[in-house]
């Protein structure tokens, strides 16, 4: 999902998230992305929309384990939504994924051109790990945090010099520093400042700033290509945002995990479907090394790579990209992915970035199965005329058989690739 803005406001209850087969660590999850450490009745916040990514986002946090991985294992990750912002239909939308900090990748793959990619549709288990911690909003009344001018989407990288990364190691920075004032080194857009804030103590002897912050994310999606000269890959077709401030998430390191669809809630108008199934937080099938507003970036294992058996097909250029008959692929039952029959209405202007073409779902047996367009399809692969032309990223509220797409060289673009 890419940062965006709505018109007007409701709320949504957090999705109840059922323990299954907790000895391995697996667990029900809701096709929008989980929070994890969240406060199990937690009721989240969203804006009433003309368009919404398809992609989970974690709620704030005070107190956060010392072990953010070992965390996600151990809790409930709520279902949150994403930012939006008016369609120019005027149409309301619903997006796949929220968008977070653009990371480029490396150098190697910087400069480096492609002509044909394996396009994969298979829904994926997201991680994300940010580089700092976010701050998403405030206690009420006056703060340290508000005195000292910290504001929200502000990233809190250091205390005192020292750098951290999670919330833990921000609390216990807190600790230390005691009731001096703690030198903060803050990013905010592209500038790093330095304020300075007395932290105060809490009712439990806790040194506060009174400022809520975010470390972490976790989530579902759909894997769009496979590289296999690099092992690389890409996914969702947007990045990941934060649900409160709409603000890219800094990344320090991410992975993803196998997924399984067990049930489809089929989208209706004005009521989003969504895919629920299992993922495994027990092993990472790949890294994470890029979440851009086009898409999230990584590479895959040698054991997973080996599973990637479709073959490579050429990419797209932009002005080939046409109006009329395409499919996507995508996976909206167990770990089958299907070729999908859809009809491409409209093309935008390709210097758009998430939101380059109007596609309609044209196959019965995905309409009747899903509506159209669901939560947790963010990602899947558009093929038209034998090539690799883009993937699904929003879908219509009040039309949930329509949707939006990006193009691949979009896509390719925010990896740091060129297209031959």
């Amino acid at each position: 999902m890419s940062p965006i803005r709505s018109t007007t406001s409701s709320k949504f209850s957090t999705a109840s998230v059922k323990w299954k087969q907790f000895p391995k660590f697996r667990r029900l999850w809701s096709a929008e992305f989980f929070c994890p450490h969240l406060q199990r009745h937690f009721k989240k916040r969203c804006q009433r929309i003309k368009i919404l990514h398809l992609l989970i986002l974690p709620e704030a946090q005070k107190v956060n384990a010392p072990d953010r991985e070992k965390e996600m294992r151990k809790k409930k990750f709520p279902a949150l939504g994403g930012r939006l912002r008016a369609a120019r239909t005027g149409r309301a939308v619903l997006g796949f994924f929220a968008a977070a900090t653009i990371a480029m990748p490396s150098a190697q793959a910087a400069d480096r051109t492609v002509s044909e990619l394996i396009p994969v549709g298979q829904t994926v288990g997201v991680k994300l790990f940010s580089d700092g911690v976010l701050v998403v909003g405030f206690s009420d009344g006056e703060s340290p945090a508000k005195d000292c001018g910290l504001k929200e989407g502000d990233v809190i990288t250091a205390i005192g010099g020292q750098s951290l990364d999670t919330i833990e190691e921000f609390r216990q920075l807190l600790a230390e520093n005691g009731e001096d004032a703690a030198a903060l080194t803050v990013k905010r857009g592209s500038r790093t400042i330095e304020l300075s804030a007395e932290p105060e103590k809490d009712e439990d002897g806790e040194y506060r700033l009174g400022a809520w912050v975010r470390d972490s994310m976790a989530g579902i999606g759909t894997m769009t290509y496979y590289d296999p000269q690099t092992a690389s890959y890409g996914a969702l077709g947007h990045g990941v945002t934060d649900v409160d401030t709409g603000q890219l998430l800094p990344l320090d390191h991410g992975s993803i995990m196998d997924a399984s669809v067990k049930a489809v809630k089929k989208g209706e108008r004005a009521s989003p479907g969504e895919l629920k199934g299992d993922f495994d937080l027990t092993r990472d099938s790949g890294t994470l090394y890029a979440n851009t507003e086009c898409g999230i970036f990584g590479k895959l294992s040698a054991e997973d790579a080996a599973k990637i058996v479709g073959a490579a097909l050429p990419i797209a250029k932009k002005d080939e990209v046409k109006t009329g008959k395409a499919t996507i692929l995508a996976t909206v039952s167990g770990n089958e992915t299907r070729e999908y029959d859809i009809e491409i209405e409209k093309i935008y202007s390709p210097s758009g970035s998430t939101r380059n073409l109007l596609l309609h779902v044209t196959d019965e047996e995905l309409l009747a199965q899903t509506g159209g367009v669901v939560q947790g399809m963010s990602g899947s692969a558009i093929l038209q005329d034998g090539k690799i032309i883009g993937a699904v990223t929003h879908v219509l509220l009040d039309d949930p058989s329509r949707g939006y797409g990006i193009f691949i060289e979009n896509m390719l673009s925010a990896a740091g690739l060129s297209s031959e």
